[in-house]
């Protein structure tokens, strides 16, 4: 079973910046590819950022411009960069893997940004 711990969440003043961490049980070069999720209180999950094992990204338009999704495959985690940040990027987050038709989770990260 694949395993996602993510890291690196937190209490931030509006303009900070945190990066976000996502480690894998298994070979992230397994996957198509990985992504950010996040949910705020009372809404629905949405996609942030993805990353194909390619190297192709895609943004939210809500996040283009501030964040950056990476990878480093030899420590099999994918990073998400979040600069500018703003209290509407206050959520949970949670870091996505999907290999065909099998989509892995991980358990998240609180993101809370004060204004």
């Amino acid at each position: 079973q694949v395993q996602l711990v993510e890291s690196g969440g937190g209490l931030v003043q509006a303009g900070g910046s945190l990066r976000l961490s996502c480690a894998a049980s298994a070979s992230i070069l397994s996957f198509n590819g990985m992504a950010w999720y996040r949910q705020a209180p009372g809404k629905q999950r949405e996609l942030v950022a993805y990353i194909t094992t390619g190297s192709n990204t895609n943004y939210a338009n809500s996040v283009k411009g501030r964040f950056t999704i990476s990878r480093d495959n030899a420590k099999n985690t994918v990073y998400l960069q979040m600069n500018s940040l703003n209290p509407e990027d206050t959520a949970v987050y949670y870091c996505n893997a999907w290999d065909g038709g099998a989509h892995y989770w991980g358990q998240g990260t609180q993101v809370t940004v004060s204004s």
